[in-house]
């Protein structure tokens, strides 16, 4: 019979096909909306790596003056904040306060949309703060320490980096890269990313939500500015440059999580855009199921006062 062949034929499909499926149809329902994005991250990242390694080996030089006090700080060679101490602190430590939150209430799909918001917005202002800071080449405060000038060079005199005899490269040229703070920026991203996180699912703005609440959201955008604030200590940067890089960073946050949640005056800022759209999409549809399925034979009439009116019969 022809219902026993399919019956016959499901049951030789390889599991490995079915496997396939299961893939293709995550992939569809999750993944593919977001296609764009993970686009965007694979065009942006190797050229990133190609500016660094080709374009922007070296930033620009800013001509300096050995009697300028703004740049005659000592160069720190410890940091209080270093670069894998920052990379753990504003990536890796709100990658996993997003997961643990998706453990907790078991959300996978905003834990996806989340840390691919977390993930963008890092990226992009890694991006964005190395071009302008290459292409700007400000002074550091401590540049003088680091150039080591040679002896005889006058000291009311513009110069060019030429006359540095430091022969560490990176520590002389790194010199030139003040504006923007990369620390402040790269922290605001991810801490601040993390501390809008927290706001929408607290739901702060909301009445009665707690002072604890709002608390515990806001304290990424505490440690984020003293990560910045940091950089004022070690003489890496000045003020101008750690306020242009915390507003960088907080800026490209702020607009990567909106991209993905609705206004904090939302009723559901909790939830991503798309979960919203979907479960008006399902209450709409199942709706429209209770209609047909109440054409399909008798339905009883009901006022809105909840009244009964009458049996209408097909």
């Amino acid at each position: 019979m022809p219902g026993s062949e399919s019956h016959s034929d499901s049951r030789r499909r390889p599991a490995s096909d079915s496997i396939t499926d299961t893939i293709l149809g995550i992939w569809r329902e999750k993944c593919q909306p977001y296609a764009a994005d993970y686009i965007g991250l694979a065009i942006i990242v190797p050229i990133w790596i190609c500016l660094q390694l080709f374009a922007f080996t070296e930033p620009f030089h800013r001509m300096f003056a050995l009697d300028d006090r703004r740049i005659q700080y000592p160069h720190a060679e410890i940091e209080h904040v270093p670069v894998t101490w920052l990379l753990i602190y504003a990536g890796l430590f709100p990658s996993v306060i997003i997961l643990v939150w998706s453990f907790a209430f078991f959300k996978p799909h905003k834990t996806h949309v989340t840390l691919l918001g977390l993930g963008i917005s890092l990226l992009v202002t890694l991006f964005v703060t190395d071009v302008i800071k290459n292409a700007v080449g400000r002074p550091r405060p401590d540049l003088i320490a680091r150039c080591q000038p040679e002896p005889g060079t006058p000291e009311h005199e513009l110069i060019t980096y030429l006359r540095c005899t430091n022969p560490h490269h990176h520590v002389l040229h790194d010199g030139w890269r003040s504006f923007p703070s990369g620390h402040s920026s790269f922290a605001f991203s991810g801490l601040g990313y993390l501390s809008f996180f927290l706001m929408s699912q607290f739901r702060i703005l909301h009445p009665r939500a707690g002072l604890y609440r709002t608390l515990v959201a806001f304290s990424p955008f505490l440690g984020a500015a003293l990560i910045a604030i940091s950089r004022l200590e070690d003489y890496r940067h000045d003020v101008f440059d750690v306020v242009v890089g915390s507003c960088l960073g907080l800026s490209i946050s702020f607009g990567v999580w909106r991209r993905w949640f609705p206004a904090l005056s939302s009723k559901e800022c909790s939830e991503p855009h798309d979960a919203i759209e979907g479960e008006e999409e399902q209450s709409m549809f199942e709706r429209i199921r209770d209609e047909e399925e109440m054409t399909g034979g008798g339905f009883e009439m009901q006022s809105r006062e909840g009244g009964y009116l009458g049996t209408a019969v097909r």
